[in-house]
Order: C-alpha cells, then sequence, then structure tokens
C-alpha cells in the first residue's frame, strides 16, 4: 500500500508515519514545515512542498493508493492564510487525486464545523456551524470534499475530537507547564460538563483501518471519533493532578467573565487561547461513536484521563528538550503564554 500524508511534519503526521511504517506500508509525507527526521521511521520519504503547490501536488498523488490529507492551517494563522490552505490547498489535492485515480482519500476535518451546539451527543447528521475562520474553514473544505464524492472520488471525512498524546503541545503544554509547577490551574466555569478528547494513537489506528477495509462504500461518507470513555473535565483533570502528584488544584471561576476578559486579551494578542477554545471551555462538548464503531468493529483504547496522563508523562520525560524549542503556532511546539504566564506567578 502506498500512502501519501499531507502535512507530514505534525503531530498527527507523524503518529501516522509510525503506524504505517509498522504495519509494511510504503509512505510518502509532505509539509511546508521541517522535519524532525529523527522521530521518523526508516524508509519514509520527507518532502518538503506546500498543498497549495498543484504541480507538486499532482507529482505526488500518482502512484498513491491513499491520500490521508492532514495539513491545515491552525486557528492562530491568519484568516487569509487558513482559507487559503484549508480550502484551496484541499481543493488541489482532491483534483490530482481524482485525476491519478487514488483509491482512498481521507479528509481530516474537525468536531469545530459544529460550532457550540445545545444537544448531546453530536452526531454526524448535525447541522454545521462554524465558529471563527478555522471552523468556517473546515466546513468549506468539506463541502468541496462532497463535491469530488459525486465525481467519484472515494472520500472519508473524519471529525476527531481535540487529539492528544505524545510530542502533542501547543495549547497542552500551558496546561502541563502550570501543573508541573504546581500551580492552581483556573477552569472557565464549574468543570461539571463533559469534554470528550482523544488519543492520536486511536485516531491513527481507525485511518489506518479506513486505508484496509474492503467495503468502499461503508467509508465513503463522514465519522465522528472521540474516546469512548470521559467524564467530567473537573473529574478528568483531578486524575491528572493525582497523578502529577504536585500539589496542582483546580480554580472555579465565573465563566461569563473570564471569557470576555479572554475575548478582550486575545484582541489585544497578549493571549494564545483563540475563541473557540474559551467559549466550549465550560460547555458539554462529545460526538457519538456510533458509526464509526458500527462500521469498522472497533473501539478506541483510550479514556480521557489515560490520554491525558500519558501526554503529561511525555511532557515531563522531554521536559528540558521542549523548554530549549522556539516557541510557534503549531501542536509540536510550545506556544508563547503571553498575559497568562503573567497570571502564572499568582497562582
Amino acid at each position: 500500500m502506498k500512502v501519501l500524508i499531507t502535512g507530514g511534519a505534525g503531530f498527527l503526521g507523524l503518529h501516522l508515519a509510525t503506524l504505517f511504517c509498522k504495519r509494511k506500508a510504503n509512505i510518502t509525507l509532505v509539509d511546508i514545515a521541517p522535519y524532525n527526521k529523527k522521530e521518523y521511521p526508516k524508509g519514509c520519504s520527507l518532502i518538503n512542498g506546500d498543498v497549495r503547490d498543484k504541480k507538486l501536488m499532482d507529482i505526488l498523488t500518482k502512484d498513491k493508493d491513499v491520500v490521508i490529507h492532514a495539513a491545515a492551517a491552525l486557528p492562530l494563522w491568519s484568516k487569509k492564510e487558513i482559507f487559503d490552505t484549508n480550502v484551496n490547498g484541499t481543493k488541489n489535492i482532491l483534483d490530482v487525486s481524482l485525476k491519478n485515480r487514488v483509491k482512498r482519500f481521507i479528509f481530516i476535518s474537525s468536531t469545530a464545523v459544529y460550532g457550540i451546539p445545545k444537544r448531546h451527543p453530536i452526531f454526524e447528521t448535525d447541522s454545521i456551524v462554524g465558529v471563527g475562520p478555522y471552523g468556517q474553514s473546515k466546513i468549506e473544505a468539506e463541502r468541496v470534499c462532497q463535491e469530488y464524492r459525486k465525481k467519484g472520488l472515494t472520500v472519508t471525512i473524519i471529525r476527531p475530537k481535540t487529539f492528544i498524546g505524545t510530542h502533542r503541545l501547543g495549547v497542552f503544554e500551558i496546561l502541563y507547564d502550570w501543573i508541573k509547577d504546581g500551580k492552581k490551574i483556573p477552569m472557565i466555569g464549574s468543570g461539571n460538563n463533559r469534554y470528550q478528547l482523544l488519543e492520536v494513537d486511536d485516531l491513527a489506528e481507525m485511518i489506518y483501518l479506513i486505508s484496509i477495509t474492503k467495503n468502499i462504500k461503508d467509508i465513503n461518507t463522514v465519522f465522528n471519533i472521540g474516546a469512548e470513555k470521559f467524564s467530567t473535565v473537573k473529574e478528568d483533570l483531578q486524575k491528572l493532578f493525582d497523578y502529577a502528584n504536585s500539589g496542582s488544584k483546580l480554580l472555579p471561576t465565573p465563566a461569563i467573565l473570564v471569557k470576555k476578559t479572554l475575548w478582550f486579551f486575545e484582541k489585544l494578542k497578549i493571549s494564545p487561547l483563540y475563541q473557540w477554545i474559551y467559549d466550549t471551555a465550560d460547555k458539554d462538548s462529545f460526538v457519538s461513536i456510533n458509526r464509526v464503531t458500527k462500521v469498522l468493529k472497533w473501539k478506541p483504547r483510550y479514556s480521557n484521563s489515560q490520554s491525558l496522563i500519558k501526554s503529561f508523562q511525555w511532557y515531563l520525560d522531554n521536559y528540558k528538550e521542549i523548554k530549549l524549542r522556539p516557541s510557534g503556532i503549531t501542536h509540536t511546539v510550545g506556544w508563547k503564554q503571553g498575559i497568562l504566564g503573567f497570571i502564572k506567578r499568582f497562582m
């Protein structure tokens, strides 16, 4: 099986490369970002390139059985970059995949397409309403995917919950940094809401199973995916605190006041937290995974708390190296804490 993975230098791309190589697949990865080559299995082809470069995408898809399109401009990028990469880039690679008769195209979307729903669990058939440029761009990219499905390309759209695991930093690096230092962790609201996460190894396994399943018709659709087992935010984080044993505690806050404050900090560009994070932080947020478990005859292995503990331990094990890295705006590096770093002193 010959597989092309876009966004190959990212957090998910690394885990996909590791799993697929173990299963003896021939892997090519492409990304505009640099690779940490020592982390990738031997035999992977690591290409630097942009999904908006249609000529390059044409070359890379010519002999592929499966294309996994995980490349995306993330919420901290500019609105223009987000739409150009997430919509136009997706159209480029769909077009050449159809032309070159790729057997399966797997698009990594997001549960951000559901906005802030009032009913849970969320099903694949529920309405989609994007919050901010990122969510809106994912909705538009999904519409393009549906157009190419009608043209004959087999397109699986995956809407994962926020996924974490080894090598995941970004906003979680801020949380782990505070916990390591034994700080109180301010929650938006009471923490009694249920917020589903997903272990990246479970997501990678799901994608692999979609890549090899024999029944094409069953995967030519949309799948939600998240942890099967999860509790309230307060309960899941308490298990992480108990494991860390650093003295960290949860600090409930008035949700409305904190959201308005974070919105103000965001507009001043002194906080790394963007609207969708803080707007959904005190809300229930979980999806039904019935469709994917029925089709693939498979269930996620890790609970929320197990995923958090696994990710946090990796952070501790690699703490010195992580702190030597420059900050950035992707999930594989720490984000500048900005005003949050100042607030941390008083926690």
